[in-house]
């Protein structure tokens, strides 16, 4: 088994865990080994564009009117 060591530790969220851990019965250890299998074990839906639609589609959106394109495309002017 890999270990870790997890500097700069908040002292209130150090106090929240040893909270956690102590209600659960378990070692602030266990706590920390449960938490982060669980957050790690839920797959991830979709890119960051899609998980940040999927966060704050409830707020609504706004529909845009894309402009036709009318010329085509032109290369870049690299010579400055």
């Amino acid at each position: 088994m890999a270990s870790i060591t997890i500097r700069n530790l908040d002292e209130q969220l150090k106090a929240q865990l040893r909270m956690e851990a102590a209600r659960h019965g378990r070692s602030m250890e266990e706590e920390v080994r449960i938490i982060l299998r669980g957050a790690l074990s839920q797959p991830q839906k979709g890119g960051l564009g899609s998980r940040i639609r999927e966060r704050f589609a409830a707020e609504g959106g706004v529909e845009l009117e894309v402009p036709a394109r009318s010329d085509k495309p032109r290369a870049p002017a690299l010579d400055t």
